[in-house]
């Protein structure tokens, strides 16, 4: 118990002598995971807009694909993207490895899953007739995607915050592809790993409650705006 209670007091005294290291820390993390969950949902919106809407040959499969990285263990998004970036992968002439740019698209590749299948799941609520309405009345698809997007507003903000959460407490991928590099490449979750391996575990403590009290705060606002009802 004492060690857990100097943590949060080391927690505390980092926050508000404003540490230059921590700061650093916390504005990569969410440098990084921010990024990442953008791209997951330009990418995921549109493609679970796609898999829920017209039937075609080979939906079920990209939908069971889709579904499957769902549950996409984080040092596989890890490995692919060493693979992809080593020096003599296919893009190792990018020299992208053991970048945050690496680690953005890791993140990516781990989210974008998550928003494409809560995405599908929130559109596939929303009763067919709406659609064959919007048809009937002249919209065109791109009046209808956003059309549907309202309606499926509430579902698409649980993908980001879903999305958001399997990013930002994400290790084991950001560790393979970006070094937990001091300066450079270091996140909360990573630093946090290092600290407990050096035995450090009240600084540990204290990055973990950092890193979920910047984690509340972000999903806090974003069920606030999921929550919020127009005025009648």
């Amino acid at each position: 118990m004492e060690l857990i209670g100097h943590g949060f007091v080391q927690a505390f005294q980092m926050l508000i002598s404003g540490d230059p290291e921590l700061l650093r820390v916390i504005l990569l993390t969410l440098r990084v995971s921010g990024t990442a969950t953008l791209i997951s949902l330009l990418i995921g919106v549109p493609v679970g807009f796609l898999l829920s809407g017209k039937r075609f040959f080979g939906r079920r499969l990209f939908i069971s694909i889709v579904n499957t990285g769902l549950g996409l263990p984080p040092v596989v998004a890890g490995l692919t993207v060493s693979i992809l970036f080593w020096r003599s992968g296919p893009l190792g002439n990018l020299r992208l490895l053991y970048t945050p740019t690496a680690m953005v698209i890791a993140q990516a590749l781990i989210a974008t899953p998550v928003v494409a299948g809560l995405t599908i799941a929130g559109l596939q609520q929303i009763p067919p007739k709406l659609k064959n309405q919007l048809y009937a009345l002249g919209a065109s698809q791109w009046q209808i995607f956003i059309l549907l997007l309202r309606e499926a507003r509430f579902a698409i903000l649980a993908a980001v915050m879903a999305g958001f959460g399997s990013v930002i407490s994400e290790v084991g991928a950001s560790m393979m592809v970006g070094g937990n590099i001091l300066g450079d490449t270091r996140v909360l979750t990573t630093a946090t790993v290092m600290e407990v391996s050096k035995g450090n575990f009240d600084v540990a403590i204290a990055l973990s409650l950092v890193l979920m009290l910047f984690t509340y705060g972000i999903t806090l606002i974003l069920t606030l705006i999921q929550q919020r009802r127009s005025p009648a």
